[in-house]
């Protein structure tokens, strides 16, 4: 009897509801940027974030006094503090406060994840230590890709290919679905220069439109963070 575990890839939250319920950890990644910038903002000595689906939800609790990032197509929405570039998140004043954050696609697929047993933040900047931590939890993994507006992108598939190619190494984990195996393959192209990979990908040209350069080349810098942000109660809290 084949006892290992299954890491398995979601390209879109759109498709997560092939997926749910068979799986004990999600890693929700968004790799440009909402999940860059939460690994961001814990190494920075953030004490929480709360992901929020909505601008209404980002609006309320504005009123009650947080410090609140809203992000929609890549731009900070108008009236917030700050959108998702990790460089928001490293600010003086951010330290031991708890931050809301609502963006286009990252905070979209968390909410749509936040049901399952275990709930982690994955991007290139926390890779390997995520990698390390999964390998030993003996769970089945489900690797779920925020994508752009419910679609495939290939920022987020490569980063959990990436995740998938570690755990398969490891002799404990096996994949079934043809996307896993895609992204595996991806990453495996990717991995040695995942900036130069991703020059023509649309989120990079979109970014890089908004004069987002900075940005692109921090989230595209693998293992700079050791951070794995978790899911407890509807915030985010350092693992």
């Amino acid at each position: 009897m084949d006892t290992r575990k299954h890491v398995e890839v979601c390209f879109t939250p759109g498709e997560y509801e092939y997926f749910k319920d068979e799986y004990e950890i999600v890693v929700v990644i968004d790799v440009l940027r909402a999940t860059s910038a939460i690994c961001a903002a814990f190494d920075n000595g953030v004490k929480s974030i709360i992901p929020v689906a909505t601008l209404e939800e980002a609006r309320e609790y504005q009123k009650k006094g947080y410090l609140v990032g809203a992000e929609r197509k890549g731009e900070i929405v108008e009236g917030f503090d700050f959108g998702n570039s990790p460089y928001s998140y490293m600010k003086e004043e951010l330290k031991g406060k708890d931050v809301v954050l609502s963006t286009t696609n990252g905070t979209k697929a968390l909410s749509i994840a936040k049901e399952a047993e275990n709930v982690v933040v994955g991007s290139l900047l926390n890779l390997d230590v995520l990698c390390e931590w999964l390998a030993k939890q003996n769970k089945n993994i489900l690797c779920l890709c925020s994508g752009w507006q419910d679609k495939f992108n290939l920022e987020d598939t490569i980063c959990a290919g990436g995740i998938s190619e570690y755990l398969i190494n490891t002799g404990d984990f096996t994949s079934d679905e043809d996307s896993s195996i895609a992204a595996k393959y991806l990453y495996l192209s990717a991995r040695d220069n995942p900036l130069g990979y991703l020059k023509s990908s649309s989120h990079r040209r979109r970014l890089k439109n908004l004069n987002l350069n900075e940005d692109l080349k921090y989230c595209l810098t693998p293992n700079s963070s050791n951070s794995i942000p978790i899911l407890k109660d509807g915030k985010l809290v350092k693992l």
